[in-house]
């Protein structure tokens, strides 16, 4: 029998509660299981001690008896310390889309566009003020 430590959703619509259990895989999220070994609430502050609760010596067990944890109850039994879990990370996530990134480009060549013409300004009514002064005189 496959077993995993996973979470089971209780709590009320828009309320969630997860109770961490030990169950088949072929069960239910919400079905049957086979031991409730701790609860997460995500509705708590992030630094709360009742955010995450989880018995650590039946984790231990289960796991030395073959249980596997899903990926969200890896990260809680690494914080506690029970298994080792590899740090995800994906740097393209962060990146702005094609679209994005397009318009950042042209809005950079207009940028440019705007400093060079500037430049140019700025040089060129500096030549030309002595021949607007002299027809003045």
């Amino acid at each position: 029998m496959a077993l995993k430590i996973r979470l089971a959703r209780g709590g009320s619509k828009k309320r969630p509660y997860y109770h961490v259990v030990i169950a088949d895989v072929r069960s239910p999220r919400d079905g049957r299981f086979i031991e409730k070994i701790g609860h997460w609430n995500p509705m708590l502050p992030r630094d709360s001690e009742n955010r995450v609760e989880i018995d650590t010596d039946r984790a231990k067990h289960w796991i030395e008896n073959g249980a596997v944890p899903t990926d969200r109850v890896a990260r809680f039994l690494a914080e506690a310390g029970l298994v080792e879990r590899d740090a995800r990370n994906n740097p393209n996530k962060a990146k702005p889309g094609k679209k994005a990134q397009e318009r950042e480009a042209e809005r950079k060549a207009k940028q440019e566009e705007a400093a060079a013409a500037a430049a140019e300004a700025a040089a060129a009514p500096a030549e030309e003020a002595p021949a607007e002064e002299a027809a003045a005189e």
